[in-house]
């Protein structure tokens, strides 16, 4: 039984929006749970093999200097699949971060075994009063600890991490006393909003 407080949480820092078109990682960030607390974090800067542009740099804070001296995305992601081993995944917006994996995956023939769940999913069902769902926006709505980084990988995973772990408390309280599994969560942000009470009341 895979438990949704065991989990990767992760997030990509990118040269643009889409492995489709030519962009590349440039850092990733990630914090391992296991029955809800923080064990242990990966973080590398990786170099894309090209520049990235202005707007990238000012976004993120990522200098073309600081990634001069990183290590090739091969490299910095063959130590990241020994981090996350079978566990499975979570990101804010996860789609985003899925195509990164995957694609950077690819190209060291790796693949992971792990399912992926979204937390900016699972918050529009179970949070549906929050003014929207972007990370920034949840993270003051839900009073979470951060230290007032934003779009720095390891920064935006540990946030999202506090987030899971406060949603998991979210749907608890409907159901105290009752294991949440990752793959009643994943369940939950596939459901219509208006059915999703009924769902976790019978969990």
């Amino acid at each position: 039984m895979n438990l949704a407080n065991t989990v990767i949480v992760l997030d990509f820092e990118t040269t643009g929006l889409s492995p489709d078109n030519g962009d590349r990682a440039i850092e990733i960030g990630a914090v391992k749970l296991v029955d809800g607390v923080v064990v242990d974090s990966f973080q590398e800067l990786m170099n894309p093999g090209r520049r990235v542009n202005s707007f990238i740099e000012n976004y993120t804070g990522i200098s073309n200097e600081m990634l001069q001296t990183a290590d090739d995305c091969e490299t910095v992601m063959a130590r990241f699949a020994d981090f996350i081993g079978d566990f499975n995944l979570v990101a804010h917006n996860a789609s985003f971060d899925k195509k990164f994996l995957d694609a950077e995956f690819k190209r060291i023939n790796h693949q992971y075994s792990g399912q992926f769940a979204c937390s900016l999913l699972l918050s529009r069902r179970i949070n549906q009063g929050a003014p929207n769902h972007k990370l920034g926006t949840l993270v003051d709505y839900h009073q979470l600890p951060n230290d007032g980084v934003f779009h720095r990988a390891l920064a935006d995973a540990t946030m999202t991490g506090h987030l899971w772990l406060h949603q998991l408390n979210t749907i608890a309280l409907h159901r105290p006393h009752q294991i949440i599994t990752f793959d009643n969560v994943q369940t939950i942000t596939r459901l219509p909003k208006a059915k999703v009470m009924d769902f976790i009341k019978k969990i």
